[in-house]
């Protein structure tokens, strides 16, 4: 049942003749005609003054949102997993935001998806991983749910899937499960979004490990990188700071990893990628702590 009335509704009784029709003389007609056009007049203000209030408020509510979202990504770069759980509960009053549900949804994914991450690099207990892994995964179905067409939330949800089925690749049942579900939406996104910076920057680890007989192998993932910087060159970021921007260091550092890790491999190539990323970041956790020292290790060892 219908409880409000639609632009249609309104056209339809500024124009409907019945209501003026039958035995009423020609100074009813222009008065019931005066009388819709009033009443039109009145509902079209009333919903273009409710749009404005809800503009208003979502307006109100983005600006109380952007400094919890800013703190989440540093937080990442840091390494600082608790400051990243913080930036998830921070982000729960306002979950009953409809304007702006899928975005805050997404983020808190991105703080539990980044917590995981970090873990990684910091050997944090894999049940727990696996538990920061499954609750960003939650969030970013209701991302989804909420906005079909955003292709970030299926982005994140793409890499959870992979790290979870990096973790369970001694259960070959259950890994081949979790891949089955990454690929439709490899291909949803890249159908929508080819040239998304953070989905080249996801789908450099399928390559990585695709072989090469398949499409994948080591080069075509560093092709893929060095595609995403191109990108990324000829891209303005986005002003509105809950749409997810970041990728281009992130790109950098895969490609300081994979210049490292690739055979042969090319160390100055992975040091001038770490560093770049590090212009960029320079609190970088993993890259100034963990990558560049491997790389500057290997590269002393070569000589």
């Amino acid at each position: 049942m219908r409880t409000a009335l639609t632009l249609k509704d309104i056209s339809t009784l500024c124009t409907r003749k019945q209501s003026c029709r039958s035995t009423a003389v020609p100074t009813m007609i222009k008065i019931c005609s005066n009388k819709n056009r009033a009443v039109a007049a009145a509902l079209v203000a009333t919903v273009v003054s409710l749009s404005a209030i809800q503009a208003i408020r979502a307006n109100d509510t983005a600006k109380q949102i952007a400094p919890i979202v800013a703190k989440i990504q540093h937080a990442d770069y840091a390494g600082d997993r608790a400051a990243m759980q913080k930036g998830c509960d921070d982000l729960k009053p306002f979950l009953e935001d409809k304007e702006l549900a899928s975005r805050i949804r997404y983020w808190r994914g991105f703080a539990q998806w980044r917590r995981a991450i970090n873990g990684f690099n910091d050997s944090v207990d894999p049940k727990e991983l696996e538990q920061d892994l499954k609750a960003a995964l939650d969030e970013f179905k209701i991302a989804m749910e909420k906005d079909p067409a955003f292709v970030d939330a299926k982005v994140a949800t793409i890499s959870c899937l992979g790290y979870l089925a990096f973790m369970n690749r001694k259960d070959q049942a259950h890994a081949k499960e979790l891949v089955g579900q990454i690929m439709p939406l490899v291909k949803e996104a890249t159908d929508m979004a080819p040239d998304n910076p953070r989905l080249i920057w996801v789908r450099g680890p399928i390559l990585w490990n695709t072989p090469p007989e398949r499409g994948g192998g080591q080069d075509k993932a560093i092709e893929n990188y060095q595609r995403g910087l191109e990108v990324c060159s000829k891209i303005k970021a986005s002003d509105d700071a809950l749409e997810p921007s970041w990728g281009k260091p992130e790109l950098m550092m895969s490609l300081a990893y994979s210049y490292l890790n690739t055979t042969p491999g090319d160390v100055n190539a992975a040091e001038r990628y770490a560093r770049d990323a590090l212009e960029i970041v320079p609190y970088w956790h993993y890259v100034r702590d963990i990558l560049l020292p491997q790389i500057l290790a290997a590269k002393a060892k070569a000589q």
